[in-house]
């Protein structure tokens, strides 16, 4: 192994709390890169003694590690479809659920997930709960608990990609959307997941050509909104790259850092790809340890344009705007 990115490899693992034999057997690689293949990644969760992520796949993939660095991948979170899916999607009729996003609400764990077709608005976001994340658990269980949101061809929105957050205050909120009219947010009811106002329309975050894949942050008094313009899927001709805005509301205006709107096409540059380490998308925030990481899917140039896990280290600039400092 060369000398940079052995040293990356060490440096990686001492920042992830390990010793440096541990470092060298974990194997790190440069830009972040762990061995999981994965597409649109949720927020990790640190719980009995694990992390958890979800991602695009059957029935939502579900994988687990100890210590961010080994990935093991589990049985589909869902043991069977939802019996509503195929009306709300007769073509996919793989049971293939995408980018979905999990977030402790009381004593629930909230799994949020997309039931789409390729290239259509006609798509639902839905809901499943489970006291607990670990399949072994006697607790654990994914119960249905159905639409969340739902769109279809008279909708200038596509009900997919969700991003949940739960201010401090309590309420719960919810950004989604992907190319239609741009990205959105809506109201969630803290005490069933699902949406406060169902009759009010969704109120429009940010809009652009390409554009989807929201996640909301908040830091020090700004709500922030990752999201991805361009192309996904097509390997290492994908052109995924990660903007970034911000507001001191969560309901916006979102601005970047020259004052221009979100919804006008506005966003700051974040996260672009280099070399291998193609298109990278569907960011969200990891902190852990006192340290923040970005966590994003990316191509790999090297294998072929694959799908993969990567934790890029967070920093901040001193007027507060997130870089990849790795």
């Amino acid at each position: 192994m060369p000398v940079k990115p052995l040293l990356h490899t060490v440096l990686v693992a001492l920042a992830l709390g390990l010793d440096e034999g541990a470092a060298f057997a974990a194997g790190v690689e440069p830009a972040g890169r762990r061995a999981l293949r994965i597409h649109d990644p949720s927020t990790i969760v640190a719980a009995d003694g694990a992390y958890w992520i979800f991602g695009t796949g059957k029935r939502v993939l579900a994988a687990k590690s100890p210590d961010l660095l080994a990935w093991t991948r589990l049985d589909p979170a869902l043991s069977v479809a939802p019996g509503w899916a195929r009306e709300v999607a007769p073509g996919n009729d793989r049971d293939h659920y995408w980018a979905p996003d999990v977030i402790r609400v009381g004593d629930l764990y909230h799994l949020y997930y997309s039931v789409s077709e390729f290239g259509k608005n006609t798509s639902a976001i839905a809901l499943a709960t489970s006291p607990s994340l670990d399949p072994s658990a006697p607790d654990h269980r994914w119960e249905d608990r159905g639409i969340v949101l739902r769109s279809g061809g008279d909708d200038d929105f596509n009900a997919i990609d969700p991003s949940v957050l739960q201010a401090a205050d309590g309420r719960l909120w919810m950004a989604f959307g992907s190319f239609w009219g741009g990205l959105f947010l809506v109201e969630l009811d803290p005490a069933t997941g699902l949406r406060a106002s169902p009759a009010s329309p969704p109120l429009r975050l940010a809009d652009a050509d390409e554009i989807e894949a929201p996640t909301l942050h908040h830091r020090q008094g700004f709500y922030y909104l990752f999201f991805n313009v361009g192309l996904c899927c097509r390997g290492k001709a994908s052109t995924y790259r990660v903007l970034v805005g911000r507001s001191r509301d969560v309901t916006g205006p979102y601005l970047d850092d020259e004052g221009r709107d979100l919804r006008a096409g506005g966003g700051r540059e974040f996260l672009g790809g280099a070399g291998d380490f193609i298109g990278p998308g569907h960011a969200t925030v990891l902190e852990e340890n006192g340290r923040e990481w970005a966590v994003v899917h990316f191509y790999d140039g090297s294998r072929e344009g694959q799908p993969g896990l990567a934790l890029r280290r967070l920093g901040w600039t001193d007027d507060g705007w997130p870089r990849v400092i790795d």
